[in-house]
């Protein structure tokens, strides 16, 4: 015979699983409804920037509303929005990602980095701040991505670490979100002041800065974009259209080659395939994609000409860019300022250490040549 208690006990245990079935909100699911208009603004004008068009996320329980075979059923980018929608008007999360082969709490921690490393939990110390090794990168990207079955093999299938370690950033802030820095990087300013005052947080998603601005006629000669944005430090807020346009880039680009053969361990083709030029074609293609921009009020479309020369941010929808100094103060070319410059908020000491050994330099070599011929330059228009 059932007790009253075990009555209870049942019921009560009936009433917790019809609450956790039942759908928690009535919004629609983001691939149901279109994306809602909002103003578009520039912290300094941007010719012809469009009106920025960005979608409110529904909840996670409403998304509920499509199985788990319709999902997979989607294209990759409508996969990747479905399982991590986003919300500009959320918080940046307080997360700090960087890789390396070790954590600093190894003895095999190389102590070049360790100046780096701290600078980042010194200038944001109630960040959570990670550095994740080859071996949780992987675990990492499983439990996050084993939903997108396309994604996690294109992770797996890449024959070098540096495009694994490319892709991942790209794969955390898409996932989580928060700031991504290469470790041979340097906190300058805390994250809080990269953001000019007097705007609105709940109106930026991306932060981004210039690595390059070769304004000169041979500018090819040593960049692959005549603007470039780096992306050796990256914050963001999960789900960013950019980032899942660069993901679902790179995992078509990856499956297709292993379809082909043709995935090889080529370190000269790593700006191309996962570095800041296909990082760069993202963030353009963003700026100019009509699903997120009212294209109609648009005289042309947004290209280096808008950034070009630039020494102040500019917003240009949820997007926000920085100068060349922002991200590459010291350089010593493209204008960009010096490491005690008030816009100088990271600093990248270029150890190249994804390159072999044999080709690692403090410098990249083009950049070292590119300012001796402009001292060069110089010296000769001084002399006529």
């Amino acid at each position: 015979m059932i007790s009253l208690r075990r009555y209870a006990v049942i019921a009560a245990c009936l009433l917790l699983t019809i609450f956790y079935l039942l759908p928690r909100s009535s919004r629609p699911s983001p691939l149901d409804r279109k994306p809602s208009k909002a103003t578009a603004s520039t912290t300094a004008p941007v010719k012809a920037a469009p009106s920025p068009i960005i979608a409110a996320s529904g909840s996670a329980m409403g998304q509920q509303k499509l199985s788990i075979a319709k999902v997979l059923d989607l294209p990759v980018p409508k996969q990747l929005e479905y399982h991590f929608p986003y919300d500009v008007t959320s918080k940046f999360p307080a997360f700090i990602w960087q890789t390396w082969k070790y954590t600093p709490a190894s003895a095999k921690f190389s102590e070049k980095f360790r100046p780096t490393e701290a600078s980042w939990s010194e200038k944001h110390p109630t960040f959570v701040h990670e550095v994740i090794t080859d071996d949780i990168a992987l675990h990492l990207i499983h439990h996050l991505y084993s939903a997108v079955p396309e994604v996690l093999e294109a992770y797996l299938a890449m024959p070098l670490p540096i495009l694994k370690a490319d892709f991942f950033r790209y794969l955390i802030l898409l996932a989580r979100g928060g700031i991504y820095a290469d470790i041979d990087t340097f906190a300058l300013k805390p994250a809080q002041e990269w953001i000019p005052q007097g705007l609105d947080t709940k109106s930026i998603g991306l932060i981004i800065g210039i690595e390059a601005d070769p304004d000169r006629p041979d500018w090819a000669e040593w960049y692959s974009r005549r603007i470039q944005f780096c992306q050796w430090t990256i914050q963001s807020k999960p789900g960013h259209p950019v980032l899942i346009d660069i993901v679902s880039k790179i995992t078509a680009e990856t499956l297709k080659r292993k379809r082909e053969g043709t995935l090889k361990a080529d370190h000269e083709g790593v700006v191309e395939f996962t570095g800041p030029a296909v990082w760069t074609d993202s963030v353009f293609k963003y700026f100019n994609d009509p699903e997120y921009f009212d294209m109609k009020s648009s005289s042309g479309n947004i290209t280096f000409k808008n950034f070009t020369g630039m020494n102040q941010s500019k917003r240009v929808g949820d997007v926000l860019v920085l100068p060349i100094t922002s991200f590459s103060p010291g350089i010593g070319h493209s204008g960009a300022g010096p490491v005690d410059d008030p816009m100088a908020f990271v600093e990248h000491k270029f150890e190249g250490s994804w390159k072999p050994e044999n080709e690692r330099i403090i410098e990249p070599q083009e950049l070292k040549d590119a300012k001796a011929k402009e001292e060069l330059e110089k010296k000769l228009k001084a002399a006529e």
